[in-house]
């Protein structure tokens, strides 16, 4: 008789939640062993670069137009702070000295390197810098508008530091307002890396899934806007072209990280 009830249990579980419901789920806030935080992107699409009808533009920002990311992934919620950095590559380049102020003066090719020792650290090959769609999905967390929350530069001040309030220097990651997906300083405080190559007509003739910028370059990609920046050019959409050996004090970077 138990064994009959037992039975009928395990046909009413499986009856209840078919093998095609039962799914994998990931956690929403991942931190690693440097104390990195990363929220899940959700995969999704969105439309990409500027509207010119509504904000001021270059051409290398346009035509907008609509962008699939076929895979969730994670994003880490700040930029890479200094002692982050410092943890994995052992010393500090920044010009504005500061624990959880973002890093700053490193070039593409350092972080290249950054990132090689933090996924032989953790014994992984998750991380990596996001792609610039990624990077404007991310910004945008769901918003049309101008800025990651909508088209009011007047509240700008609320989740960037930019020239406007900076004091011409960098400040401690998070201490803004995070957008609609608790990312932190997607605008402003330190321009960040991308992994693309820059492409002056690229959205042109893009892929509309997953694009990840031409196959070769010059230069990479910058996105954000720095402490130096004012408020038309700390916007989602504007891509700045930089060579990958250039450092400055108003650049850093954040990271991705793939599921697997």
């Amino acid at each position: 008789m138990k064994m009959r009830v037992l039975l009928c249990v395990a046909v009413v579980v499986v009856c209840m939640f078919p093998a095609s419901a039962v799914v994998q789920t990931r956690p929403q806030k991942i931190t690693n062993s440097i104390g990195m935080d990363f929220v899940l992107i959700p995969a999704g699409s969105f439309k990409m670069g500027a509207d010119p009808n509504f904000e001021e533009s270059s051409p290398d920002e346009t035509p907008r137009h609509r962008v699939s990311i076929s895979k969730a992934f994670y994003l880490a919620k700040t930029e890479v702070t200094q002692e982050q950095w410092v943890a994995i590559m052992g010393s500090n380049p920044s010009e504005y000295k500061g624990r959880q102020n973002p890093v700053e003066n490193v070039s593409w090719n350092d972080v290249q390197e950054f990132i090689r020792r933090l996924n032989a650290k953790e014994g992984s090959n998750v991380y990596r810098l996001p792609t610039e769609a990624e990077w404007e999905y991310a910004c945008r967390a769901g918003s049309t508008g101008t800025y990651s929350f909508g088209d009011d530069k007047g509240d700008l001040g609320t989740y960037a530091w930019f020239d406007e309030n900076s004091g011409e220097r960098t400040h401690p990651v998070a201490t803004k307002r995070a957008n609609a997906w608790g990312l932190y300083d997607m605008h402003g405080n330190v321009m960040e890396w991308v992994q693309d190559w820059y492409g002056e007509t690229y959205y042109s003739s893009s892929p509309s899934t997953d694009p990840r910028g031409p196959a070769s370059g010059s230069t990479r990609v910058v996105r954000g806007g720095s402490w130096d920046f004012d408020a038309g050019f700390v916007l989602a959409a504007p891509r700045i072209r930089v060579a990958p050996g250039v450092r400055y004090d108003g650049l850093g970077f954040r990271l991705a990280r793939s599921l697997s």
